[in-house]
């Protein structure tokens, strides 16, 4: 038997809002746990960028159309358009390095 779930008496946190806050931390903890996730996400974008990046300009150099470059990369046609117009939330970096070494690019992880 399947419950009704009652989503009147739900709490979703506006995208701006702190989930921290909503969980119970204090104010200065919530801050500061909030400000570490938001640049941890900003390091994840400007790595799946800069993995883009390195897809469309092989494209480029290929002079490959993007269905030429999807049967190459072992994606469709439009996975290669979100690539191209960095859709980053449409990929995990797995996924990113995968593709550029289908296309033959060697990726290197460095830790400082």
């Amino acid at each position: 038997m399947k419950e009704d779930i009652d989503v009147a008496s739900r709490h979703i946190t506006p995208a701006d809002g702190n989930v921290f806050a909503d969980l119970g931390f204090c104010e200065e903890q919530a801050q500061h746990l909030h400000a570490d996730s938001q640049a941890k996400i900003a390091q994840t974008i400007a790595l799946k960028e800069q993995l883009m990046t390195e897809i469309g300009n092989w494209i480029a150099l290929q002079n490959m159309r993007q269905g030429d470059a999807a049967k190459v990369l072992q994606v469709s046609r439009p996975r290669v358009s979100d690539v191209v117009n960095k859709k980053t939330d449409k990929f995990t970096l797995d996924a990113l390095i995968l593709m550029l070494s289908l296309a033959g690019k060697q990726v290197k992880l460095v830790v400082e």
